[in-house]
């Protein structure tokens, strides 16, 4: 039994000591970041990279949202609207296939799902072209077009997983009494999804959001692009103010972040819903 002990516990050690180890890899770059922004640029360099400032200077923060304010509202207008329609989109898609039974299901659900491997590459110039055609590109509604759709093949599989968790009877009851599917979404279904609707919030958020290709590509017009475009333009041509830089990084991160912050708890019950069977 001591030996057991000992090894159980000198295994804890070395797990916890990998972790940690781990976790300092991960929040060194984050660690450098905060750092950096609040120097200013005369103490930037490569040997003083690790160094705490010595005096705190706002100047990287406040001309980085100076410069980014602008596209940091056009990536709320983008995110939002498509974040809330491919989840919406999702859920109806995820109910159907999870509680109606109709001829070829698994068939179009297979097809559905064959959105997700399409490689942005592959339909890039046809998207431009199509946008130019029918007069939206360069705009923040082509993109959400863009999101909601490439988001429906995920969005429909998280709720059709958790919509199978749910017993048939609930559905059988409505349909007794006379319901139709959107009665029965919008009176039985819906409220009872808010798990699975933070679950796919959050996946959708945080992938629109960071999203380069399409937005550098679509939105030709700088005062229409998202904000992970503006940040590789704030790179100055011959200098480069790195307090600017990595300022202006963590404003683009913090969306997210706090969407994290406040939503993560969910985030876990959602994943964690309907993973037991029975």
């Amino acid at each position: 039994m001591m030996n057991n002990s000992k090894g159980i516990s000198t295994k804890r050690i070395l797990m916890m000591l990998v972790l940690l180890i781990m976790a300092l890899i991960f929040i060194a770059p984050f660690y450098v970041a905060v750092i950096t922004s609040f120097k200013s640029i005369e103490n930037i360099s490569i040997s003083q990279m690790w160094d705490f400032p010595t005096s705190f200077s706002w100047y990287g923060f406040a001309e980085a949202f100076k410069k980014l304010s602008p596209n940091l509202l056009n990536s709320l207008y983008l995110t939002i609207p498509a974040t809330i329609i491919s989840s919406f989109i999702g859920s109806l898609n995820g109910l159907a296939f999870a509680k109606l039974k109709f001829k070829y299901s698994n068939i179009l659900f297979a097809i559905i799902l064959f959105g997700m491997f399409i490689p942005y590459q592959s339909v890039l110039f046809p998207l431009i072209q199509f946008f130019q055609s029918i007069g939206l590109y360069g705009t923040i509604p082509a993109l959400i077009i863009i999101h909601v759709i490439y988001g429906i093949p995920i969005t429909t599989l998280m709720f059709k997983n958790y919509y199978e968790e749910i017993p048939d009877s609930l559905i059988e009851v409505a349909s007794i009494d006379g319901a139709n599917f959107f009665q029965m979404y919008t009176k039985i279904i819906l409220p009872i999804s808010i798990p699975g609707f933070v679950v796919t919030a959050i996946w959708q958020f945080t992938n629109i959001w960071n999203e380069f290709l399409f937005a550098v590509t679509v939105t030709s017009n700088p005062a229409k692009q998202p904000i992970t475009v503006a940040l590789v333009n704030l790179a100055g041509s011959q200098v480069v103010e790195w307090n600017v830089q990595m300022a202006g990084a963590l404003v683009a991160a913090l969306p997210t972040l706090i969407v994290y912050i406040i939503l993560g708890r969910y985030f876990i019950r959602g994943l964690l819903a309907g993973s037991v069977k029975g």
